[in-house]
């Protein structure tokens, strides 16, 4: 009786501990009824601990066998599911081998239970209940660990317009104002990990002839649009910005505007703007955002610059713990950390964010990988632009 006290009640601290977390703080409904479910199933299992000791001894109760044998089979069921979770999506040894104990011990009391004599008044009912309950268990598991990480829904959309050029009373120089607006038609929130604007200035001259087949082939090389009469040249950064600050979220239906300001001389070189702006964001329904989120810089040596980054300009790095949408995941993952990278250099600005566990910073993710983290925390990101800008009009006023 004792080992199958021990089995039942330690499996009854963790289903309580994780449903009661879960049901408290799962960042989705089905992860609260996970958690209901889980709180459920502990209460099931105390109680067929106490239908144990009296089916061992006193037998006061007559279907306490019956009670005891439920509550070893939902010990088992649930165990079984928890090892199943851990193999397939955790990382914790510890708790691995403790589902595997739990599992085997849970099987091994309820065969205990069984072979003890147990009377079950109408096994069929009992049997159509058990199974019921395992199929109600076995659906919200589906639909938690497989069909939600892979659900896609909207992302949100940036707008971007160039409003009327403002010159300088001196006519030396001009602004152009840019107005941003993040819009989420979704029914989820996003975290912000970060933003860029970004504004790149071209020389365009225009040949006196049709430019050759050849030089169109040097277009497609080096991605421009073919252009029988205009000669491309390498852009140049005129001005980044961070226009909405990592760590902050947008609620379903929720709409962020700002306004950027582009100031230029009058005599500047170039003849047309290209404007770009990115958002980086995660759905508030697949992890958690830790409030603190440092910020580091390249030139301050802040933070260990990994190999595939060295070498390619200078950048600004946001870093903040994230934590999984359940307590399982939580308890049974290593921890994990977002790090959103904002490269620029005189000549290109770049933001992508990369989700590793402390130490795997030098290690390059493979595309599968990558994609399945994207999916697993719904990583998107939101882009406008280009937008192109003649200047023509605005320097010959």
């Amino acid at each position: 009786m004792l080992p199958i006290l021990l089995v039942l009640l330690v499996t009854t601290v963790f289903l309580a501990r994780f449903g009661t977390e879960d049901l408290t703080g799962a960042l989705t409904y089905a992860g609260r009824i996970s958690g209901a479910l889980l709180l459920l199933a502990s209460a099931v299992i105390l109680l067929g601990s106490v239908a144990v000791v009296d089916h061992w001894f006193r037998r006061r109760c007559g279907s306490s066998g019956m009670v005891a044998l439920f509550g070893t089979v939902t010990a088992a069921s649930v165990n079984a599911l928890l090892l199943v979770t851990t193999v397939t999506d955790g990382d914790s040894i510890p708790y691995l081998a403790l589902w595997c104990l739990l599992m085997a011990g849970s099987v091994w009391a309820s065969v205990m239970v069984y072979r003890s004599s147990a009377v079950i008044p109408a096994p069929k009912r009992v049997a159509t209940a058990v199974i019921i309950s395992t199929g109600i268990a076995l659906a919200n598991f589906s639909y938690t660990e497989l069909y939600q990480p892979s659900h896609q829904e909207a992302s949100p959309v940036i707008r971007m317009a160039v409003g009327q050029p403002v010159k300088k009373p001196d006519g030396t120089a001009f602004a152009l104002p840019v107005d941003i607006t993040l819009e989420n038609h979704s029914e989820v929130g996003f975290y912000v990990f970060g933003t860029q604007f970004h504004v790149m200035g071209y020389r365009v001259p225009l040949s006196l002839t049709d430019r050759l087949a050849l030089e169109w082939r040097s277009d497609v090389r080096s991605s421009n649009p073919l252009s029988r009469r205009e000669i491309h040249e390498p852009g140049q950064l005129v001005e980044a910005s961070e226009w909405m600050s990592a760590g902050q979220w947008i609620e379903p239906g929720g709409t962020f505007a700002t306004q950027e300001l582009v100031e230029l001389p009058a005599s500047t070189p170039y003849d047309q703007l290209s404007l770009y702006a990115t958002a980086n964001l995660a759905r508030k329904d697949r992890l958690g955002l830790e409030q603190e989120v440092r910020s580091g810089y390249s030139w301050d040596r802040t933070y260990h610059v990994p190999k595939w980054q060295q070498g390619k300009g200078d950048y600004v790095i946001y870093h903040g713990r994230i934590r999984e949408n359940n307590a399982i995941a939580e308890h049974t993952r290593d921890p994990r950390y977002v790090t959103l990278w904002w490269v620029f250099s005189p000549h290109s600005v770049d933001l992508y964010a990369s989700i590793k566990r402390l130490g795997e910073e030098d290690r390059i993710l493979p595309a599968s990988e990558m994609y399945e983290l994207n999916n697993r925390y719904g990583i998107v990101d939101a882009v406008a632009g280009r937008l192109d800008q003649t200047l023509w009009n605005i320097k010959q006023a």
